[in-house]
This record gives structure tokens, sequence and C-alpha cells, in this order.
């Protein structure tokens, strides 16, 4: 029982040092496999033929959150606005002049003609850097004089100047010239009136049998004031945008940065860099740093525990070289004394 109490300090030297650095093998594993599975994805930057940058996103996370979940994209490639009133297709975004076209099916279209469809006022989400565009006309149809006050609006408001805002102008341009069909309408009255709240507009659908929505489409672009664009009438809604910009996304898009996709985090909607091994609050260069100084720890640590373990080793053998310098010489004949196990 002697020499089993002897070696005993032997076995738990040599082989102790080698089971706690199994054990941080094991950690580093898991560390390093958990930080792959946390990659983000890249947002998706476009839908169909129509680009997705930012402050927009269809992915949640993606974009600014004050348009989180406003746009949503089909399997089918077809993007749409979410409003309050319903979902409509998007026929185009630009991004130098903030704004998405939208289209409403419910709204009365050259094809209907006299024939008016039952329609629904269309509105947006206050709560979103969304706003109806002031290049927008609506025109309403058949509308009741009992409660719309259907008059030439120049000669109203030289008559009433206090309610001009109030009146639809039955002169309007747009009802003399409807977009792509003119002559659509033969029985029909046409006005043209710009709500100021969706509860006008509401008001005025209760009393009128239809109507539509009309943007001004600007066409090329002028260096001068001498030379003014010009703009051309086409069915559909204007919505505008605002652009936030911050010195967090400014870094994070920078080019020499890391050029990453501005997103924020869906728990908290904090700011977040979007790069191609994980999110970062700075920038992906950032990230690239922060990366490599935390390999440079991993990789000290673990030439640490190895020098540890082989000197560990060594000085297991040179004590068990020891015991055996000391044991008795017997020709191989194994006694009490001399047996290792």
């Amino acid at each position: 029982m002697s020499t089993m109490t002897m070696m005993d300090p032997l076995i738990v030297f040599t082989y102790k040092p080698q089971h706690k650095f199994s054990s941080f093998l094991c950690v580093c594993l898991l560390m390093i496999i958990t930080f792959i599975e946390a990659q983000s994805n890249l947002c998706r930057t476009s839908c169909g033929n129509i680009p997705i940058n930012y402050p927009l996103g269809i992915d949640d996370g993606c974009g600014s959150p004050y348009y989180r979940h406003i746009l949503d994209c089909s399997e089918l490639g077809k993007l749409e606005l979410r409003t309050p009133s319903g979902r409509y297709p998007v026929h185009s975004i630009s991004y130098s002049d903030p704004h998405v076209l939208v289209t409403d099916p419910y709204m009365w279209n050259c094809q209907d003609g006299d024939n008016f469809r039952p329609t629904r006022p269309f509105s947006l989400d206050t709560s979103t850097r969304f706003s109806l565009s002031p290049q927008n006309d609506y025109l309403f149809f058949n509308c009741s004089e009992d409660y719309v006050i259907v008059e030439p609006k120049p000669i109203f408001c030289e008559r009433f100047p206090d309610r001009c805002d109030s009146s639809c102008d039955s002169a309007s341009y747009l009802c003399r010239h409807l977009p792509e069909c003119s002559t659509a309408l033969d029985r029909s009255s046409c006005c043209s009136y710009y709500p100021k709240a969706t509860e006008s507009l509401r008001l005025m659908l209760k009393y009128c049998a239809s109507y539509t929505s009309v943007y001004w489409r600007t066409m090329g672009t002028s260096t001068t004031t001498d030379s003014p664009t010009s703009q051309v009438p086409e069915y559909g809604i204007r919505v505008d945008f605002d652009t936030p910009v911050t010195t967090h996304c400014l870094q994070c898009q920078d080019p020499s940065k890391g050029a990453g996709t501005c997103g924020f985090d869906t728990q908290t909607q904090n700011f977040l860099c979007l790069c191609k091994k994980g999110n970062v609050t700075s920038y992906c260069k950032d990230l690239e740093i922060s990366e490599h100084r935390k390999a440079s720890v991993i990789a000290g640590a673990v030439m640490g525990v190895s020098a540890a373990g082989a000197v560990g080793i060594g000085v297991g053998i040179w004590f068990f070289k020891k015991v055996r310098a000391k044991a008795p010489i017997t020709c191989g004949v194994q006694s009490n004394e001399n047996r290792l196990f």
C-alpha cells in the first residue's frame, strides 16, 4: 500500500494538466463556433428591379428603425408599402430626391370611365418619417354640391378669400386634361382638391363617388434657373421620406473603414453597423481589429497552457526517473519494495 501512495502523486501530476488543457481547448472551440454562428447576413439590396438602400430596408434590423416593417418584398420579388389603410404596390424609389411612388388599385383609372368602383382613403402612419408629397394632386368625381364646394377656384377665391382652401376646383387643369385619357369622363363631374389630413380625405369620399391621385414627375435635371425642368402628370401617389444622417452611419458606410451597412438592434433599436463577419456599434474595420486582438489573446493563452503542460510532463518524467533510481535492484524480480503497480 505504501508503493500505491508513492505513485499516486505521479499519476495526478502527469494527467491533470492534460485534462485542464483539453477543457480549455473545448472552451476555445465553443467560443469560435459561437462567433461563427453569430455572423450577420447582409441585408438585401433590392426587391425585383427596385434598389433598397439606407434608410429603407426589407429585412428586420436593416436601414433606419423609423422605417421598420414598412416595406415588404414577396417571394416573387414584388415590393409593397404597408400603411394603416392597406398594402400598396411600389412602382419606384428615388434616393436622390427621396420619395416612394406607389399605386392604389382602388383608385379611379382611365379604364373605369364613368363607372366608379368602391374606394378607400389612402393614409400614412404618422409615427414614421413618411409624408404625402405636395407634388400630388387629387381629383374627385361626382361630388355632392350640397356638402362639397365645387367651384372654379380663381373666381371663388377672389370672392371668398377666407374660404379659398376649402373649395374643390372645378376649373382644374387636370380635370380638363386627364393624363392619358382626356376624354374618359363623358357625363361625370371632376374637381381638384388637396386634403390636408386623412380625415378631410375621408370626408370628401363620403360625398364623392371616387377619386384618384396624380403626381407631377420631373423630366430631366436643371442646372440653371434659366432652364427650368419640365413636369408631366402621371397617376400614382408620391410619398416623400427623410434620410436620417448620423456620424455612426457615415463611418459605417465609409469604404476606408470597411464599407458596412447601417442597421439597428431589433431589440433596443440602437444603431448597429452590419458587417460580413458580425455586427458592431462602430464600423467594420473596428471589428476586424477586435478579432485580431482576441485571436492573439487566445493564441497566447493556448501557447502558455501548452508550455505549462510540457513543463508538467517534464517534471513528472524527472520524478518518475528519480523514483526508479532509488528503487532496489533485484534482477527483475518484483517485490513490495520495487513494484510499480
